[in-house]
């Protein structure tokens, strides 16, 4: 592991995620699923959101497009978080999933919608 891209990855990841978040998955980790999160923290978030080459919001906005077409629930939830975090509205996440829907398939983009509409509920609730 390179210790000063998994640093730079961790930062990011948690700017992104949300600390707490981002320090309970590393914490619950275990020997089976540590070196996962290492991977992730230091190629995903370090190595890749690390780049100076494209904005956070932007990186948001593909990954929400990306995760919706591959239909993970869990992720797409967790990184709709992190959008509205890097500045990317409501309005923005709505034309990205209606974008998926004309390239990627309609129900694709309806679960994300309901995905969305739920999430924006708990973040309102302070969930």
């Amino acid at each position: 592991m390179h210790k000063q891209t998994y640093e730079r990855g961790l930062e990011i990841r948690k700017s992104v995620l949300g600390a707490e978040f981002v320090e309970k998955s590393i914490a619950s980790a275990d020997d089976f699923n540590l070196p996962m999160q290492e991977l992730v923290t230091e190629y995903c978030w370090g190595a890749v959101w690390g780049r100076e080459e494209l904005p956070k919001k932007i990186r948001s906005m593909l990954n929400l497009a990306m995760i919706s077409t591959l239909n993970r629930p869990h992720e797409l939830k967790m990184h709709i978080r992190g959008a509205l975090r890097n500045g990317v509205t409501k309005e923005e996440i709505r034309e990205v999933f209606l974008q998926v829907a004309i390239y990627a398939g309609v129900p694709a983009a309806v679960d994300s919608f309901r995905i969305a509409r739920a999430t924006f509920e708990e973040e309102a609730a302070g969930k």
